[in-house]
């Protein structure tokens, strides 16, 4: 076994971002169409309107495969990246869901909702004339690094198996508690009353509409999310995302494969290791290889591939240094 001079020989990012001139139809079109299982990651520019498993099922549809995720949903408001995992590749969800993800977001001030968004009722308003653009970035740095958020009521968690939206607009008293998250970088782009537009790079976990309800509440004044774009999901950016119309010409025309990531990619921020022969049939088999002198003692896992670039598995480092399959794909 052996290591590869540098990552890029084992594995470069695709660009994933062919743009098609021609018209698109009903994306249902696709349904009827015969795609041989795809499997990898799709950047999808989500539109403004569907929510996430919306999009999952136009992709279950189009592609014809049954097994089809994604790594982070998006509100029906939001736009932008979402990652729609293809077949084996729902067994790497767990690596992009903790990926940190980047937004713009627009919070307008003055008006508190009871979703904490645009969709919702207006349940308080706020005086906003003594807010100015200093004003607002002093609050922010109360809201960077570690902070405790409260998820908004009318969000997915699970209170005893149901969705708390559910039990909200059932009129079921529901009360989130706090947990933590970490936000990287918090900055204006731009004030122009009542809305502050923000870009916000953040730990998954993060809810946006909270962060714009607490803003609104550390300023005095309330506020709510008014719009959301999410603009990158780790290595995936939303000028490499394909619309719903680009993908329907891509499967329509055959040429989905220039959109679809090799599962891969989704592990680049571990390090490769080509494994020969003997070895890759050991792993395959679920049986640990040995690791003398192979990897840096503080490599904890590592992406395994054949001699000819094949991709296997994800393998983990056992505690008698030996790597033992973490999750095997070939």
């Amino acid at each position: 076994m052996s290591f590869p001079p540098s990552a890029p020989e084992i594995r470069q990012p695709c660009p994933a971002c062919a743009r098609f001139g021609k018209p698109a139809g009903d994306l249902s079109l696709l349904a009827s169409i015969a795609i041989n299982s795809p499997i990898g990651i799709l950047n999808l520019d989500k539109p403004r309107g569907l929510t996430s498993h919306d999009v999952v099922d136009l992709v279950r549809k189009a592609t014809g495969v049954k097994r089809v995720g994604h790594s982070g949903a998006l509100d029906p408001l939001a736009t932008g990246v979402l990652l729609v995992l293809l077949g084996a590749a729902t067994r790497v969800a767990e690596f992009l869901l903790a990926s940190p993800k980047v937004y713009r977001a627009s919070v307008y001030l003055g008006r508190a909702t009871d979703t904490d968004d645009a969709e919702g009722r207006v349940i308080a308003e706020g005086d906003i004339s003594g807010i100015d653009q200093k004003r607002i970035e002093t609050s922010l740095n109360e809201f960077r690094g570690h902070i405790l958020q409260k998820p908004p009521v009318y969000s997915a968690l699970k209170r005893e198996g149901q969705p708390l939206y559910r039990l909200a607009r059932r009129g079921v008293e529901v009360e989130t508690a706090p947990r933590e998250v970490e936000i990287y970088r918090l900055e204006i782009r731009n004030w122009q009353p009542p809305i502050v537009d923000l870009e916000v790079e953040c730990s998954s976990g993060t809810y946006i509409r909270a962060l714009a309800r607490d803003i609104g509440e550390k300023l005095g004044c309330s506020g709510h999310l008014a719009s959301l774009v999410r603009t990158r999901i780790g290595r995936f950016p939303l000028e490499e995302a394909a619309s719903l119309a680009e993908i329907e010409e891509a499967f329509i025309h055959g040429t989905w494969r220039d959109l679809v990531h090799p599962l891969d990619e989704a592990l680049l921020d571990f390090a490769p290791l080509v494994l020969d022969t003997q070895a890759e049939m050991r792993i395959s088999l679920g049986q640990a290889v040995s690791g003398d002198g192979l990897f840096p003692r503080q490599a904890d896992m590592v992406r395994a591939y054949s001699a000819a670039g094949r991709f296997l598995a994800l393998l983990r480092r056992g505690n008698d240094g030996r790597w033992l399959p973490h999750k095997v794909f070939a």
